[in-house]
């Protein structure tokens, strides 16, 4: 695989890393050798965002305490992470990124500290970026998909049983558990949407995240820009996507929670078609929100993409 940092550009500034990392340097010398549980005598495990935190935890049970470096609502492609979450990283006992390229400060991050970590998108059939600044290299945006979403909870199993042997029956039981219900959510898309007239099955969102669920549903996926770490908004991809929308009779357009919907709001008036509601990818939501777990986040997006292409409130 590619060194992550040649896919995403690097941090933006580099001060809080180095304040963080002579705090962690400062916390050892007072401390000693910290200590790898929490409070309650369990393992700690980081996660790079909310989406695979809860991810994990479903597989953990109680047997793990997972917590996610990025809290809900962050853009994930251009974290620029903090002192404490230097500290926080040097006392894990392990730390589970997307890969990919997604979290573009990663690898900086992890030369700091010493917890293992491993890579979720490992088996993943990927799909190439077809535009912009990072044309050719791998969509990163895998756990979309809920056939690919197996693939995470299978490789999230192996890292914990890695970690807890002791834990290796627990693991596999909530992870063929879990799969099951990420799986109902597969099945209702391929049902909604399998009668749908071709000129609407397409799927026009503002970042290409989508490209794993619209191969999965047999959709064809347009999209403003590809990453969001890309130009958004350009006239030029304003102009594209009109053209698309118009020509395909497209119903719905959508919009991502963490990005700016200006441009795909101007999509909607220019071309006719319908704002579909707003699609939760990088991030859950808080607790009390819409989205708080990633089970909710794919019912979601399911259930919206369904109700604007098809003009029905079909639910998950």
């Amino acid at each position: 695989m590619p060194n992550i940092r040649d896919w995403y550009p690097p941090l933006r500034s580099l001060p809080p890393l180095a304040a963080a990392g002579a705090l962690v340097a400062a916390t050892a010398a007072c401390s000693g050798t910290a200590s790898s549980t929490d409070d309650d005598g369990r393992l700690t495990v980081l996660t790079t965002f909310t989406v695979l935190a809860d991810m994990a935890r479903n597989v953990a049970g109680d047997r793990v305490d997972v917590e996610s470096i990025t809290r809900a609502g962050a853009e994930i492609h251009g974290y620029e992470p903090a002192p404490d979450d230097l500290v926080r990283g040097q006392d894990a006992d392990l730390i589970l990124e997307n890969g990919l390229g997604l979290e573009g400060w990663f690898a900086q991050f992890t030369e700091r500290i010493d917890a293992p970590t491993a890579t979720l998108t490992e088996g993943i059939e990927t799909i190439p970026i077809s535009s912009g600044g990072y044309e050719g290299r791998a969509n990163p945006h895998a756990w979309m998909s809920p056939a690919n979403a197996a693939v995470y909870v299978d490789n999230i199993a192996a890292a914990l049983t890695d970690l807890d042997p002791e834990g290796a029956a627990t693991y596999e039981a909530n992870a063929e558990s879990y799969q099951a219900e990420i799986a109902e959510i597969g099945d209702f898309l391929d049902e909604e949407l399998g009668d749908l007239p071709e000129g609407h099955r397409a799927l026009v969102t503002c970042e290409g995240a989508f490209s794993y669920l619209a191969r999965d549903t047999g959709l064809t996926e347009q999209y403003l820009w590809p990453v969001n770490a890309d130009a958004q908004g350009t006239p030029q991809q304003i102009a594209a996507t009109v053209e698309f929308v118009r020509d395909n009779d497209v119903p719905a357009v959508f919009c991502e929670t963490t990005v700016n919907d200006g441009a795909q709001n101007q999509v909607a008036d220019e071309s006719g078609a319908a704002r579909g509601g707003d699609l939760y990818v990088d991030s859950l939501s808080e607790p009390d929100g819409p989205v708080p777990t990633y089970l909710d986040l794919l019912r979601h997006d399911a259930e919206t993409i369904v109700a604007g292409l098809t003009g029905e409130g079909a639910q998950a």
